[in-house]
């Protein structure tokens, strides 16, 4: 299904894995008529390379050469690992591709830090929630959205959260747009009414 030998290394097998995800990923496909197909074939690649991974970890002792973490299941170390270097938008991809049936409290933890990492800080706080509703004992999770709950108390100087604004507040945006009326306001009377101009 991947198109490699028993004999590829891991690192083959998760390159080919990752063209074959972008191939037939269903995003792809979106409004076509061969979206179905196309989830078909996604859901056929994630269960080969489950399957791959999963006897090399049987056959290795327990764990894959290529993901030796102590928290969290070993299912997505590919994604932990290209999280750590930094590789957010394939990250994102691979964890996108995976069929919402096997989504896990691992996958919605990596999915959280990956929004985390995009600035995304809402979105990733509803994800880091559900992956500690989902296994409440793993205290890296519990860490991740613990941080994150301090940061929206205000702690490390906070992050502004969706919602109204503070009476008599001003964000960048505001200010972006008024500056860009102004401009358009002068632009329109000719542009000599304003010294700033």
């Amino acid at each position: 299904m991947l198109g490699v030998s028993k004999n590829a290394t891991n690192d083959e097998i998760k390159a080919a894995y990752r063209e074959q995800a972008k191939k037939y990923h269903p995003d792809n496909y979106a409004d076509n008529p061969l979206s179905d197909l196309a989830k078909e074939k996604m859901q056929e690649i994630n269960e080969a390379y489950d399957a791959i991974m999963d006897e090399r970890r049987k056959n290795a002792g327990g764990q894959a050469s290529g993901g030796n973490y102590s928290a969290g299941s070993s299912n997505f170390a590919d994604i932990r690992q290209m999280i750590a270097q930094g590789r957010i938008e394939e990250a994102l991809e691979l964890l996108d591709g995976v069929d919402v049936s096997r989504r896990d409290a691992e996958w919605y933890f990596l999915n959280g830090s990956v929004l985390y990492r995009r600035g995304w800080f809402e979105d990733a706080y509803t994800s880091f929630s559900t992956a500690c509703r989902m296994n409440p004992n793993n205290m890296e999770y519990r860490a991740a959205l613990d941080q994150l709950n301090r940061q929206r108390s205000g702690g490390f100087g906070g992050y502004r959260q969706a919602g109204p604004r503070p009476a008599g507040g001003c964000t960048g945006c505001d200010m972006c747009t008024g500056l860009c009326c102004a401009d358009t306001c002068c632009e329109c009377m000719g542009g000599d009414l304003c010294t700033c101009c």
